[in-house]
């Protein structure tokens, strides 16, 4: 029985350890970008809140800035990209 399992499994695992392996490459390109947009709408909703005079807007890029940081939805992706890896593994052991 155990050895059916394995056969059932072995595509499972090699689909997702190529899904592991294009998501982790795009998570590390994405997040690279958006770490840099991120500092651009920081900067810009910093100027807007102080020099623009409309503190409501610059408030709204922050929180888009503090969305897109590599504390925000990045650090969601690389969660669920743990996740996957920790299901790979899960199936392997089977």
């Amino acid at each position: 029985m155990r050895i059916i399992l394995k056969i059932l499994a072995t595509p499972f695992v090699l689909l997702l350890s190529l899904v592991l392996g294009v998501l982790t490459f795009l998570h590390t390109l994405t997040t690279g970008v958006l770490s840099i947009l991120a500092l651009i709408a920081a900067a810009c909703g910093l100027f807007a809140c102080t020099i623009g005079g409309d503190p409501a807007s610059g408030i709204r890029v922050l929180i888009v800035a503090a969305l897109i940081s590599p504390f925000g939805l990045p650090a969601v992706s690389e969660w669920l990209i743990l996740k996957l890896g920790d299901l790979k593994y899960a199936l392997r052991a089977i």
